[in-house]
């Protein structure tokens, strides 16, 4: 058990976790601040458009069938709407289009399939074009899973290491609640048609959060967030040379303020090299405390058999 704590006392040492003091929430917003407004932002306009369709979806499919009042052509439009949104999550699942520009498509095509209905509501209600705007609202409920429903909750733990994770996750999930909330509200004061007007614009909001502040960390090894972290707490920001700071995996936002600048493959190498060593001496320091420790258990144990004869 004492090996245990001290390895445990080691390992916070190093990650250097310190929980909610001022310090690192002045660098988590200082560094990381852009980010959270990528991924909080992103998460309330998903969730203005999922939850807000989602909880309306009866009204838009009285649209489509407004003469009928049975119960199973409803339920029938509501379980192909179910199977079109499950195509587009389980295409979500392949890595190749990457997270970022998963994100942006699904919220542009949100836009886009609810954008060009509110201002020709009429001419694609009618009998003759209703199976137009029955197919832009199914193919707005693939886009959405295949893009910002399936994503904001990834990126949101990814884009962050590993002491303020938590912390920068619970804020975005928490702002996107409220873009829930303000959706099953505000949808009981306005009419259908007026709420295709309000809808298309948290698409593009998304979107436009996305592109600007959103890194894309596809593929990039999350001990490299630690690994920065450590070198932004103790106050040496360019010290930092690896893979996080390569224009690929940042935003817009930071590759406009320069963050890349301080990225050099053989510079990162040669760091990685030092710290795998300065790991392996406190490795084998530790191993020889333990020794050490169990040798002085052993004399005490041989000194209390002795003394008790």
């Amino acid at each position: 058990m004492k090996s245990a704590s001290k390895q445990l006392a080691a390992a916070k040492k190093k990650s250097k976790v310190t929980g909610y003091d001022t310090d690192s929430l002045k660098l988590t917003f200082t560094y990381f601040g852009p980010r959270m407004i990528a991924t909080a932002g992103a998460w309330f306009a998903n969730d203005v458009f999922f939850y807000g369709n989602k909880l309306f979806q009866s009204e838009f499919i009285s649209v489509i069938l407004p003469d009928d009042d049975s119960i199973m052509p409803g339920w029938l439009y509501n379980l192909i709407n179910v199977g079109v949104s499950l195509v587009g999550y389980y295409l979500a699942y392949n890595k190749l289009y990457g997270r970022k520009r998963m994100q942006m498509i699904g919220f542009f095509m949100d836009f886009i399939l609810f954008v060009i209905p509110a201002f020709n509501f009429e001419h694609y209600t009618s009998i003759e074009h209703v199976k137009e705007f029955q197919t832009m609202y199914f193919l707005s409920s693939f886009f959405n899973q295949f893009g910002p429903n399936a994503v904001t909750f990834l990126v949101a733990a990814e884009v962050y290491p590993t002491p303020i994770r938590a912390t920068a996750h619970g804020v975005s999930a928490a702002t996107g609640k409220l873009g829930a909330l303000l959706a099953s509200v505000l949808y009981n004061y306005i009419d259908t048609q007026t709420k295709f007007y309000v809808v298309p614009w948290f698409g593009l909001m998304g979107m436009l959060v996305t592109v600007l502040f959103l890194p894309d960390t596809t593929g990039l090894d999350l001990k490299e967030q630690e690994r920065r972290w450590q070198c932004i707490r103790a106050g040496r920001e360019s010290d930092y040379h690896g893979i996080a700071v390569h224009p690929r995996h940042l935003s817009w936002w930071e590759r406009w303020r320069g963050v890349g600048r301080y990225y050099d493959a053989d510079a990162d190498y040669k760091q990685k090299i030092e710290e795998m060593r300065a790991d392996w001496e406190a490795s084998e320091a530790r191993k020889a405390d333990e020794k050490a420790g169990a040798w002085d258990e052993d004399a005490e144990h041989d000194d209390s058999v002795w003394s008790s004869d």
